[in-house]
Order: structure tokens, then C-alpha cells, then sequence
């Protein structure tokens, strides 16, 4: 049989649709795991995605194993978005700022994502060392282009950018009267250069 037969071609969307729809749900599992917590009724993020809780079991047969998927999901969104920011916003420092936005979403999350996964700690250095090498580079990017446009002070280390902005972010989930965003939002101010 060669490549271009019938039945090839056919599967090629099945399984376009079937990533779009494993996008789709780990989009709402990670929008109520925010909201919720990781653990939230499966039934609970079937409904949000749209799809039958069978759908789910298919992909993700345990808890752990949706949990793992929201994460590198999450991981990638971020990663993707930098250089994305990047090419659409107005300044260097605004795709910084709105970057920073989206890695705050994405600690919330990661904190509670983090204790339901911690019993293998194996897999945990894992997911954070994937975690370092698809983020680090994009945040690097983005304080090396907010500081060649002079929006920002040169010489700033993603990494500890990073850990300052998630060190910010704990207890965040559960406490209501601290406000992480709003430190962050502070942390971020002040790489600016002083006039």
C-alpha cells in the first residue's frame, strides 16, 4: 500500500480532531484545577471540555496522569507564548509584563499540580527540570529584548526572575487575602531602569 492511499489521508484528520480535542480538555482541566483544585470531578472537567468522561479515561486512564499532561501542557503554552508576546505586543517590556502574567496562572496551578505529584519524586525532578529548559531560554529572551530597548536593566538573570516571581506565588491558592499578582506586578516594576 503506498502513502497516499484513501485510508491514510483519512486518518490524518481522526487524529488532528483527536489532538484538538485532547487540547481542549486539558485547557478546561487546567482552568478548573485553577479555579478548584486538582482535584475537581472528572465529571466536572468532561462537562467543561465538552466530551464524555469516557473521553478523558481514554486519554488519561488515572488522575496522575491528567495531572502530568496539564503540566507539560502548561509548560508548552507558557514556552509558546514568549516569543508570540514578543511579536505582538507594543514594547519589550509589555510582552515581559503580560509573559509574567501568564507564568503566575501557570505557578498557581503548578503548586497544586505539584502536591498531587510529589509522591513520585522521580518523576517530579523530571517534570521540573522539563519545566528549566522549555522556560528559562524564553524568559531570557524576553529581558534580553525589554533590556537592548533600554526598558529595563541589563544583566538579569531569568533564573532567579523565576524563582522570585514562584516564591511570590506560594500559599497564593489559599489564601485569600494575599495577593501575588499585585507582588509581582511590584517585582516586575522595579526591573526597570531608574530615570
Amino acid at each position: 500500500m503506498d502513502d497516499n492511499s484513501p485510508r491514510v489521508s483519512a486518518a490524518g484528520p481522526k487524529r488532528k480532531d483527536a489532538r484538538r480535542n485532547q487540547q481542549t480538555l486539558l485547557d478546561a482541566a487546567a482552568a478548573l484545577f485553577v479555579a478548584s483544585g486538582v482535584d475537581v470531578p472528572v465529571r466536572d472537567i468532561a462537562a467543561e471540555a465538552g466530551v464524555g468522561v469516557g473521553t478523558i479515561y481514554r486519554h488519561f486512564p488515572t488522575r496522575a496522569d491528567l495531572v502530568l499532561a496539564v503540566y507539560r501542557h502548561q509548560v508548552d503554552a507558557c514556552a509558546e507564548a514568549g516569543p508570540e508576546l514578543l511579536a505582538t505586543c507594543p514594547t519589550s517590556h509589555a510582552a515581559l509584563a503580560r509573559w509574567v502574567d501568564l507564568f503566575v496562572d501557570f505557578l498557581v496551578t503548578k503548586h497544586g499540580l505539584a502536591a498531587a505529584l510529589q509522591a513520585d519524586s522521580t518523576g517530579f525532578e523530571a517534570l521540573h527540570d522539563y519545566f528549566l529548559d522549555r522556560l528559562l531560554p524564553v524568559c531570557t529572551q524576553l529581558l534580553d529584548a525589554a533590556a537592548a530597548s533600554g526598558e529595563i536593566r541589563s544583566g538579569l538573570d531569568a533564573y532567579q526572575l523565576m524563582r522570585g516571581i514562584g516564591n511570590l506565588c506560594i500559599g497564593a491558592e489559599s489564601d485569600p487575602r494575599y495577593d501575588a499578582r499585585a507582588l509581582v506586578k511590584l517585582l516586575v516594576a522595579g526591573l526597570r531602569r531608574p530615570h
